[in-house]
């Protein structure tokens, strides 16, 4: 489980394909504090530490996980938004994150305004929604919900989660993962089932 506030960015360093599922090396400054076995949270996709070489750490995605998020367009070079799993006694600063990514989506517009800059993204229909004032997670980033409908929504950024994350090399056309709210998951669990019972 996750925050959605994001340590540092690591920077990939090697990728390998085989047989289906790729193997990410990548530089951080907190290397040397990650432990095999250890979830991270990379661009907001739960994965565990296989092997650790100096500041170098690797990773796997498997096929299932390269299908459903943007980790598949990964270059050497490209920055990664990760953060450690929640320690039970720490602070809960943005909101609960799974690492689970549940879809896609394209950045379709980029805003600058006065003291932030506006980004919104385009995704496929689903059964969840994201909520104006709500939560969601993009690339491993808690944000609060601007404005909202079913297949796009837009978030704000101040000026230091653009500055110390990967929004600051976002483009139109970016795509990104994200996961909608745990909470809005269950709601809509629960809300489907009672229609179906009709309740």
């Amino acid at each position: 489980m996750f925050t959605g506030i994001i340590e540092e960015l690591a920077e990939v360093v090697s990728l390998e394909k085989k047989e289906g599922n790729l193997y990410i090396s990548l530089a951080s400054k907190i290397t040397n504090q990650l432990k095999i076995d250890q979830s991270i949270s990379h661009n907001g996709v739960c994965l565990t530490v296989v092997e650790i070489e100096g500041s170098i750490y690797s990773v796997v995605a498997i096929k299932e996980t390269l299908t459903k998020t943007n980790l598949s367009e990964l270059k050497i070079g490209d920055k990664i938004n990760i953060e450690r799993s929640l320690k039970i006694d720490a602070r809960l600063d943005g909101h609960i994150v799974q690492g689970h990514v549940d879809q896609i989506a394209k950045c379709i517009m980029i805003r600058k305004e006065e003291g932030s800059h506006i980004f919104t993204f385009e995704y496929k229909e689903s059964k969840y929604i994201t909520v104006e004032k709500g939560s969601i997670c993009i690339n491993g980033v808690s944000l609060t919900v601007l404005e909202s409908n079913s297949t796009s929504f837009s978030v704000a950024i101040i000026p230091y989660t653009y500055n110390h994350t990967n929004f600051n090399s976002f483009m139109e056309g970016t795509i990104v993962n994200i996961e909608f709210d745990i909470l809005g998951k269950y709601i809509s669990k629960i809300a489907l089932k009672n229609s179906e019972d009709g309740q």
